[in-house]
């Protein structure tokens, strides 16, 4: 029995139809069997309206364990090497997302480091903090909770060995599969990504060669140009590389306008995926192995399963305002992805690709959380015309907005925010203090919470203003949340940045001065 089988099609005529073909009276493991082929909505619409099949759904573990991935959005790990039985399984699941609801704020390892060694890009991926700073390319990585099954790498490079340049132009990080990926610009402007090993100066044994190429500007070879500013992400075997530049051509001023070119980094060092244009390229990022989301004036969504043209348009959505984007923010490293060697899957479920939280940012200091399931549901739609934001953006959307900045980070459907409280007396434009909301936009996060926290259904109005004040408009949005707010206050000037994933709470923060050395130092909170 399929997925596409009566069952799933029309719940209550299947009920009818396994009662009159005798399928109580099957053995309770063929029973299990069948019903673990329905999708999760369809298993409990038919336990809703059969007692018999709800005692059925009551006995099996198998059972509620699927309902209760899906209900969180999560992938189930197949061939998984421990002994852990599914009660266990579906036990340990259940109190793991309670945990977070209860929110205890305490660090049980601080990690600290000289302020000079982060001032330009951290992240926090895969168990490692890495950090580049661009002023004096200097890059370091640490382990901070190196597990048995994860290989764990711990490097410094000083000034003037990450590239042939002086200067490298941005650095790329990814310890689970060894790789650290450096762009920089040649004399020429010609731009290069080196690719080497994290556990040494060799290249990456799993690269097609030594180094990325980026294409010429199409249409655009006799102009000169310069480049104001470069970004390279990464996911799996593909690698992205985004400039900014100013071209000019003869007789003419100097134009801005933006390339984005996308490498299959272990099968060729060339790639025609090329994406650019003149229109402000807010920022980009990986929707999973196949998928890239593009934010300029709308949110674009192509596919790059080949490199060797140029990226397909799946769908434009158009965005909810003329916004300024900050920043994307789709952490992708607790989703299946190639491992090293000496890294064993010990995971017994992962996020869902699908069903994930998208977080845009605007220079207006309004967050929007964007379920990614709109991304994937494309059937019958068409990439000629945006999609209206009020079509697709109110029921999969949460917006928040906020007076001054706000520290922020997401992993799978949880949501880290420190909100600003109150304005500090020398510094107009920041915070006096940060309190921290955690909050989970999955479907069994009602469930999950066990009467703690605070659960948001009803929609939420902001109004924005655009064209300096000149266009007002009202914005609804109500994708669903549990929030639990923490009772700890941070002072703003301390605090410099959050991560989440899904063990762990990270906090940075600048404890000042320690024997005349200036010290930040990173929280770990094991949830």
């Amino acid at each position: 029995m399929t997925p596409t089988s009566p069952i799933v099609k029309n719940t209550s005529r299947a009920t009818h139809l396994l009662k009159g073909t005798g399928f109580l009276s099957l053995p309770e493991e063929v029973r299990f069997y069948i019903l673990s082929f329905l999708l999760c909505r369809d298993l409990l619409r038919c336990t809703s309206v059969c007692k018999a099949l709800r005692r059925t759904y009551m006995s099996s573990s198998e059972l509620q364990y699927i309902v209760e991935l899906s209900g969180q959005q999560l992938l189930l790990v197949q061939n998984t090497e421990d002994d852990i039985t599914i009660s266990e399984r579906l036990r340990l699941l259940r109190d793991r997302a309670h945990a977070w609801f209860k929110f205890d704020l305490h660090s049980f390892k601080t990690i600290s480091f000289p302020v000079e060694m982060c001032d330009e890009r951290k992240a926090i991926i895969d168990g490692h903090f890495s950090l580049w700073d661009k002023n004096t390319d200097l890059a370091w990585i640490i382990p901070i909770i190196p597990k048995p099954s994860q290989q764990a790498f711990e490097r410094e490079w000083s000034p003037g060995t990450l590239c042939p340049m002086r200067y490298s132009d941005d650095v790329f990080m990814d310890p689970a599969q060894n790789l650290i990926a450096v762009a920089y610009l040649a004399h020429d402007e010609m731009a290069y990504i080196d690719l080497r090993a994290l556990d040494g100066d060799s290249v990456h044994p799993q690269a097609a060669g030594p180094k990325l190429i980026l294409s010429g500007l199409p249409g655009h070879d006799e102009s000169r140009f310069a480049t104001t500013r470069t970004e390279l992400k990464g996911f799996g075997r593909h690698i992205a590389l985004r400039r900014s530049l100013l071209v000019s051509h003869v007789e003419t001023w100097a134009s801005e306008m933006w390339q984005l070119q996308i490498w299959d980094w272990q099968r060729s060092t060339t790639s025609n995926s090329v994406l650019s244009g003149t229109a402000r390229l807010g920022d980009f990022c990986f929707l999973g192995r196949n998928r890239l989301l593009v934010v300029t004036i709308d949110l674009k969504i192509y596919s790059i399963e080949d490199m060797f043209q140029t990226p397909q348009l799946l769908m434009c959505f158009e965005s909810p305002e003329r916004w300024l984007v900050k920043q994307c923010l789709l952490p992708m490293d607790d989703i299946e992805r190639p491992k090293t060697q000496t890294q064993n899957k010990k995971s017994m479920h992962i996020s869902d690709p699908k069903h994930r939280l998208l977080c845009v940012t605007t220079d207006a200091n309004r967050i929007y959380i964007i379920s990614t399931k709109i991304f994937f549901d494309l059937d019958g739609m068409t990439a000629a015309t945006p999609i209206p934001w009020n079509v697709w953006g109110q029921s999969n959307t949460r917006l928040f907005q906020h007076p001054c900045e706000c520290k922020i980070h997401v992993s799978g459907n949880r949501v880290l925010q420190a909100f600003p409280v109150g304005m500090h007396t020398r510094f107009p434009d920041s915070p006096k203090e940060y309190i921290l909301h955690m909050m989970d936009f999955s479907p069994l996060a009602v469930t999950n919470r066990r009467g703690l926290g605070r659960v948001v259904k009803e929609s939420s109005t902001i109004d924005v203003t655009e064209y300096y004040g000149l266009h007002r408009r009202s914005l609804t949005t109500s994708l669903p949340y549990v929030e639990v707010v923490s009772d700890r206050r941070m002072h703003a000037i301390g605090l410099e940045d959050i991560w989440l994933d899904k063990d762990n709470i990270y906090m940075l923060n600048n404890v000042g001065s320690i024997n005349d050395e200036n010290i930040r130092r990173l929280e770990v909170i094991d949830v």
